[in-house]
């Protein structure tokens, strides 16, 4: 057999792996779709589906395509230069790995969509630097890691033995003719045609890169969740890979490292000479509003989500503890509150160092240990004569969050490893252990006390029964089609002792010592919703809660909506002297700050929407807004912030460079 025939052959056969892959990356995508149907909008018409599979086996060209490249590189070019065509077993083999890879995955996106409510994006590269014991434990316990890799394996070995028999059926010689013309033109014809059909797949269903089909340009139906499902599981890989990427190199929506000076005077009003961006963060407080508080309490919830707290959902009784105190005269709360990004370092972080999130992981920059950051909350509380210390109901190693906190001016560091506990999980203690040790330690020493939450967090392993929770009594509340979903109920649960506990340390702690000051938030939403599709308000806001003496329910400016950021700068104008000075990116809560952020989201006190599309909805209770100017105003805060944050983390102090 000549090495044209050879070549000619496997090539049939790479295209047969190539079809078979891209049935099943299609069979996997209509299993997600029928398994997940709950994610579905009411919005959602037949079109869409139409559209899911059109655009979605287009860009699933690319994902068949890279079995068909490694078949072709390691079977069809090997047997030609042999002479040989003994590379079935190999190509089989090709097949079977990529078949467990894509099962794998396959497998994975049910978990990682339900967490977090998108595909697989840059959080899987973020999961690479959390506690990965922890982590693999969770896999285990919460989301059947066992189970799901049978599964996935099963599944290969199915697909495998298809496709055993489809590489077995007949392939076909190219017609002979004795006309040399004849013959070099049939090859010419073949390879050309083979090139065309390379672009064709590389280029997602296209021939040039001006019309490809990419994850950036795919969104095509009304649905978030049918957007989610046209991306298969290796582009949605390929599209964490390419944000990650982007982070890491200072390209992210609003980052505009050229405008650091222009975007520096313009947040400070200030025309200093000066190459420092700490010079140009200085501020002077207006004068304490409220007496100084001898204690001062920042709570950060564990997706401590703000929407059992709305009055719309108080008759399920989840949130009572967080209600009790906002219904206090001397408490404040605002609505219109965002994390500082989707997962709880972004939280620590934020409010540790008051930059914005930028997704580079502050935790992990030198620059974060070189000295606190002049805008970092600790030092300037130290100034007002405060001890700072921080208590976490894990572990001293999880994120580095003990080297940071300390690095970042917190004089100590309390986690689960430092106090008595007789129940937790993985992640740490359950909650109830972590308050009883700050109780006991509270003092009359002036002390800022940062708290960190662990319970409300797979694998959901606290006695809930033995704490209290009326289970019966919550299923009553809940809609129909949720009162057998156990994992929800179990989450919801989690969430109730959260709020009880933390409910609890604030009603025993302002009942000893009446003259401290509290403020409640949560590190994150997005974990946990009764409604499948929830709105951007329900599903991503926080609480943000101050209560304690002088505080009323006009102690905030009105028409504000804010995120961690800032936070410092609202206690700092709080209880500071007047002309105090203080650094700060974000303003005051107090005065007049229009808008809230985080890595995907923009909020004001009318809208939300996302940064980087324009999706954008009127707040509940919101009418005839313009959603434009409220998206522009939003837009123009977060490439300020996030441009000086950005360089403050990565670059350094001197925006000179």
């Amino acid at each position: 057999m000549s090495r044209w025939d050879i070549f000619f052959k496997n090539l049939q056969q790479d295209l047969k792996l190539f079809v078979s892959v891209l049935i099943l990356i299609n069979i996997f995508r209509i299993a997600f779709i029928v398994i997940m149907n709950q994610h579905i909008s009411t919005d959602a018409t037949i079109k869409d589906f139409w559209l899911v599979f059109y655009y979605g086996t287009k860009i699933s060209l690319k994902s068949a395509g890279v079995v068909m490249l490694f078949s072709f590189l390691f079977c069809t070019l090997p047997g030609i230069v042999g002479k040989t065509d003994k590379s079935a077993k190999y190509r089989l083999i090709v097949g079977g790995i990529y078949t467990i890879f894509l099962s794998l995955l396959f497998q994975a996106s049910f978990p990682f969509y339900e967490e977090f409510h998108v595909g697989f994006n840059q959080f899987v590269f973020n999961t690479f630097k959390d506690d990965v014991g922890a982590l693999w434990s969770t896999m285990i316990d919460q989301y059947q890691l066992v189970w799901r890799v049978l599964g996935a394996l099963v599944i290969s070995m199915a697909f495998v033995g298809v496709l055993k028999r489809i590489l077995a059926t007949a392939t076909y010689s190219m017609p002979m003719s004795h006309s040399s013309s004849v013959k070099y033109g049939q090859r010419i014809f073949v390879c050309l045609l083979l090139g065309v059909f390379a672009l064709f797949v590389r280029f997602g269903g296209a021939l040039t890169y001006a019309q490809s089909l990419h994850w950036e340009n795919c969104s095509i139906t009304k649905d978030d969740f049918l957007n989610e499902a046209i991306l298969d599981d290796v582009q949605a890989m390929y599209r964490g890979y390419s944000i990650h990427e982007r982070i890491n190199h200072g390209v992210l929506a609003g980052v505009h490292k050229d405008k650091v000076s222009d975007y520096l005077h313009q947040i400070t009003n200030n025309n200093t000479s000066t190459s420092e961006i700490d010079a140009l963060l200085m501020r002077k407080a207006g004068g304490a509003q409220i007496p100084k508080p001898k204690h001062i309490f920042i709570i950060i919830g564990e997706s401590y989500a703000q929407w059992p707290a709305l009055d719309k959902y108080s008759h399920l009784h989840l949130a009572d503890g967080l209600r009790n105190i906002m219904n206090q005269p001397n408490a404040a709360a605002i609505k219109t509150f965002l994390p500082n990004g989707a997962f709880t370092p972004m939280a620590v972080t934020g409010i540790a160092t008051g930059l914005s999130d930028v997704n580079v992981y502050p935790n992990y920059q030198a620059e974060s240990y070189k000295a606190p950051y002049a805008t970092a909350l600790a030092p300037q509380l130290k100034k007002l004569g405060y001890r700072t210390d921080f208590w976490y109901a894990g572990f001293n190693s999880w994120e580095k969050i003990k080297d940071f906190t300390l690095a970042q001016g917190f004089d100590e560091f309390h986690g689960c490893s430092d106090f008595a506990h007789s129940t937790g999980n993985v992640w740490g203690s359950d909650d109830k252990y972590l308050f009883k040790a700050l109780f006991q330690k509270i003092d009359d020493t002036p002390t800022v006390h940062v708290i960190l939450t662990v319970s409300n967090h797979a694998p959901y392993s606290v006695d809930l029964a033995k704490e209290g929770f009326d289970k019966t009594a919550l299923i009553k509340e809940l809609p129909e089609e949720r009162k057998n979903n156990q994992d929800l109920i179990t989450r919801l649960g989690h969430y109730w002792y959260m709020d009880k506990v933390i409910g609890d340390f604030i009603r025993d702690t302002h009942d000893k010592y009446p003259d401290s000051l509290f403020v409640v938030t949560g590190d994150h939403a997005d974990r946990t919703n009764i409604d499948t599709n929830p709105s951007l308000f329900e599903r991503y806001t926080i609480p943000f809660v101050i209560y304690g003496q002088g505080i009323t329910k006009d102690t905030f400016a009105q028409n504000i909506a804010g995120s961690h950021v800032n936070i410092g700068a609202t206690l700092l104008e709080l209880i500071a002297p007047k002309d105090f000075s203080y650094y700060s990116l974000g303003e005051s809560l107090t005065k007049s700050n229009k808008v809230g952020f985080n890595h995907n989201l923009w909020i004001t006190d009318k809208a939300i929407g996302k940064i980087e599309s324009d999706e954008a909805k009127l707040l509940p209770e919101t009418e005839n807004e313009d959603l434009t100017f409220e998206r522009n105003q939003a837009l123009e805060r977060v490439n300020i912030m996030r441009t000086i944050s950005w360089w403050r983390i990565v670059k350094g102090n001197n925006f000179m460079q």
